[in-house]
């Protein structure tokens, strides 16, 4: 089971600033990826196809990762010209 999601700003942690405390919530709430699971969870997804997405996204991480670690190898062995 998921961790239940508890997100709260104070007006005293944002210094009674109402903007401030609006722009900390939706920070906070991005963070927690709040609004991504209630649209994941907005419609029936079968098993099969939830296992699927899940797999690919991973394989994208993994890929993405593979990538910026190529790209800092080679600025690591870049010589100045």
């Amino acid at each position: 089971m998921k961790k239940k999601n508890n997100v709260s700003v104070t007006s005293r942690e944002c210094r009674n600033n109402t903007e401030r405390m609006i722009r900390r919530f939706l920070k906070k709430v991005k963070k927690e990826r709040i609004i991504e699971e209630v649209k994941e969870r907005r419609y029936y997804k079968k098993p099969s196809i939830a296992k699927r997405e899940k797999s690919e996204k991973a394989r994208r991480a993994k890929a993405r990762l593979e990538q910026k670690r190529k790209r800092a190898k080679e600025r690591r062995t870049r010589t100045n010209k």
